[in-house]
């Protein structure tokens, strides 16, 4: 099984949907990085030699952020946003959604599960 910063990637997958299970590889960049190591994007993860993993390990370690340091690099973003009070910064701390989406009826996966308000009750007409 190829390893690669740390993540087991899979072996019976294409090399190019392969590396999209690292943390900050999509399709475009796994692209991008098999370019420039001149691999197939088409070969299979686990018909590569070990200099063609050693080779993408290379590209990707020097020329990309990836797992732990760019998920302390979105997680730090996010805190200097909350900390100087930002109204994107304030949504992150009140558990809204921060790109301007409606929160009227949506945005239940940014907001929770609904809660009941008390004392709200129907009046009946007579």
């Amino acid at each position: 099984m190829a390893r690669i910063a740390g993540v087991d990637i899979p072996r019976e997958k294409k090399i190019k949907i392969s590396l999209t299970y690292l943390y900050g590889i999509g399709p475009a960049r796994a692209l991008d990085v098999l370019k420039s190591a001149n691999i197939d994007p088409e070969v299979r993860t686990n018909t590569l030699s070990d200099t063609e993993i050693a080779s993408i390990r290379e590209i990707i370690s020097d020329n990309y952020a990836i797992e732990g340091t760019l998920r302390t690099d979105v997680t730090m973003n996010i805190k200097r946003l909350m900390d100087i009070g930002s109204y994107k910064g304030l949504r992150h701390r009140r558990g809204l959604p921060v790109h301007g989406q409606r929160t009227s009826t949506n945005a239940r996966t940014r907001k929770g599960k609904k809660r009941s308000i008390a004392g709200k009750k129907k009046v009946a007409l007579k």
